[in-house]
């Protein structure tokens, strides 16, 4: 047998053993959604993370939701009560929190590549475009003079330090932000040309569970916006210093220590230079807010035997949630946890592969896993699924429908 990662400690069963998600049978919420598959998001959970993220950080440190990890539209409606800011990548994300009427909260727009009329639409909405390039600062500039607003810019600065495994010392080439040593240069043109100068934007960390690496992070990237600002000599209004909370999703992973990580920035701003005296200081999470608070139902369609080995087959697949299948490396490296809804605290007393519908032998959720028997019918649960599901999947895979979704 192979092992699965662990069960997010949020969930429990009835009395009859059925998995509860917010409280209701997941049986109960596949009949009211329509049918399977079906992701279910947990507004609870999500709300308890931005709670323990709010209780750990010193007061004052802003929280931006990352929308890429998950834009189901509910969860906007849900969170942005709780939440400092939004943090967009392209005009359909903008365009999520403009139906939701919430273009009016705080939005940071990153990414490259972004087109005239993206720039266009996140100047008229009042967002803060973090940019990339000097080619870009130009554009937007020209799109504040198309739309008479006046365009909130900040810098996108490409550290020296990427984690994991990125890039490591000066002279690394990256399409991402703009080097250190042409910044203030940079900085210095926005505000000549009228532009509402909104600070600095440093990413440089993704799904880190190593608290040491995350705190080594955070003091050099609050020690290059000093640098920096020190250069301008002239007040720097934010200082984003990313995210890149991990989940622990895999098995032998151990979540990251949010207080450790949080007592160690708090201290890094108690020592902060005068030039960042006072900066509003912002951090921006996805993943680590929504993961473990999503559930992917999926029902058994299937169950055959071949070479002494028991499959499982289920109607869904990596066309919806392709991070916990093998379509990203070998089957079985990456088994999340998985259950059987009905049987929830059932013993495991088989051994089984659970596989999504495609066409593909890594379509595979769970590889050689133990599970208490499991037959067709059963609906199957695959957890830490509410982070990078349908918007990092390829939904038109085999031309296959779409997942439902639904927040309890």
């Amino acid at each position: 047998m192979k092992p699965m990662g662990a069960i997010p400690p949020y969930f429990a069963a009835d009395e009859a053993g059925q998995l509860l998600i917010g409280g209701r049978p997941a049986e109960e919420l596949v009949a009211e959604a329509g049918g399977t598959p079906l992701f279910v998001y947990d507004n609870n959970i999500v709300g308890t993370q931005i709670a323990r993220f709010r209780a750990a950080m010193a007061d004052g440190i802003l929280l931006y939701y990352v929308v890429t990890a998950n834009p189901y539209e509910p969860l906007l409606s849900f969170i942005c009560r709780y939440l400092d800011g939004f943090r967009v990548v392209s005009g359909g994300e903008l365009q999520h929190l403009q139906r939701m009427k919430l273009h009016g909260m705080p939005i940071n727009f990153a990414g490259p590549g972004k087109q005239d009329a993206e720039l266009e639409a996140a100047v008229a909405a009042g967002a803060t475009i973090s940019i990339e390039s000097e080619g870009e600062a130009a554009r937007a500039i020209e799109a504040g003079e198309r739309t008479g607003v006046q365009p909130r810019l900040a810098v996108r600065v490409s550290p020296e330090f990427v984690l994991p495994g990125g890039r490591h010392g000066p002279g690394a080439a990256t399409p991402f932000g703009v080097d250190p040593e042409r910044v203030p240069e940079l900085v210095q043109g926005l505000v000549e040309a009228g532009a509402d100068w909104r600070g600095l934007h440093i990413f440089a960390a993704w799904q880190c569970l190593d608290a040491d690496e995350l705190i080594g992070i955070h003091k050099g990237t609050v020690a290059l916006g000093a640098a920096i600002a020190d250069k301008l000599d002239m007040q720097m209004p934010e200082l984003n210093l990313g995210g890149g909370f991990g989940v622990a999703e895999m098995a032998g992973e151990q979540p990251l220590d949010l207080d450790r990580v949080a007592g160690a920035l708090t201290e890094t701003l108690i020592n902060v230079p005068d030039c960042l005296a006072a900066t509003r200081i912002a951090m921006e999470l996805g993943r680590w807010l929504v993961a473990d608070a999503g559930v992917y139902l999926t029902r058994v369609i299937d169950r055959k035997e071949s070479s002494g080995r028991t499959f499982v087959v289920t109607d869904g697949g990596g066309h919806h949630l392709l991070g916990a299948t093998g379509c990203l490396g070998e089957p079985g490296l990456g088994n999340r946890g998985i259950a059987v809804a009905g049987r929830f605290n059932a013993p495991a007393e088989e051994e089984a592969t659970v596989t999504g519908c495609l066409c593909t032998p890594f379509d595979v959720f769970g590889d050689q896993v133990p599970l208490p028997p499991v037959e067709v019918g059963d609906l199957v649960a695959i957890f830490s699924a509410g982070a990078y599901g349908p918007t990092a999947s390829p939904l038109h895979w085999e031309s296959r429908p779409l997942a439902r979704e639904t927040l309890v």
